[in-house]
């Protein structure tokens, strides 16, 4: 039996990257997913996402899959999401809050210097978004320790809290990344095995949290990063 056989996923983030590969590869394990994303279709910087939407290429492919348009800093639209779950499958059982922006990889720039609108934003998609459901590292320290906090809130009802910390994997972001910030080159000598990464590799660790797998992991954060972290 596939490993996330008769479980239903909600997925944030899900038209394009990182939340693109989870989804599909939750359907490939059986899972019934709800795509969750302002938009369907995936951003320009990845001509291959563009050909098909995630939905979509989970249908064509066997697998069970609805799109819900979904702000993720907005409260209704994340309780919409949700129930749009449990109106088309019935249930939920594991939910990805994958979304997450870096508005400053296109115009880098000193706290002092960083427009208020950027940090807003950030901290709105990356933070707040995790809660229902400098500004990036600031907002990435925050759903870290809202995932051991919100563990340790819900442990008595076996409800699993785990965060998945991806390194640089060759996403849209990514893209932008290594145009404005810092090259790729420097990028590949920082991994010990040689990244970036793609998604599918993030993809694969998402399987396991989201299986009886992980059955006795909650509160933890788990690096999926070519041991960029541990140089």
């Amino acid at each position: 039996m596939s490993r996330l056989a008769n479980k239903v996923a909600l997925v944030t983030g899900a038209s394009s990257g990182l939340g693109r590969a989870i989804a599909i590869r939750y359907a490939q394990e059986g899972a019934r997913v709800v795509c969750a994303d302002l938009c369907s279709t995936a951003r320009s910087q990845v001509p291959e996402e563009l050909d098909m939407t995630t939905h979509d290429a989970i249908v064509m492919g066997g697998g069970e899959a609805v799109f819900v348009k979904t702000d993720v800093g907005d409260a209704r639209d994340m309780r919409n999401a949700v129930e749009a779950a449990a109106g088309e499958f019935g249930r939920l059982d594991v939910v990805v809050n994958n979304a997450g922006v870096a508005l400053e990889a296109k115009r880098p720039a000193k706290i002092h210097l960083t427009e208020e609108k950027v940090w807003d934003t950030t901290l709105r998609v990356n933070a707040r978004s995790v809660f229902l459901g400098s500004s990036y590292c600031a907002s990435k320290a925050a759903v870290s320790n809202l995932t051991r906090q919100v563990a340790l809130d819900y442990a008595g009802d076996r409800i699993h809290v785990n965060a998945l910390c991806p390194g640089y994997t060759r996403t849209a972001i990514f893209e932008d990344t290594t145009e404005h910030m810092i090259a790729l080159q420097d990028l590949q000598r920082r991994h010990p095995l040689k990244g970036p990464g793609n998604p599918e590799d993030v993809a694969r660790m998402a399987v396991v949290l989201a299986s009886e797998d992980a059955s006795w992991m909650t509160g933890s954060c788990v690096a999926v990063d070519g041991g960029y972290t541990a140089r």
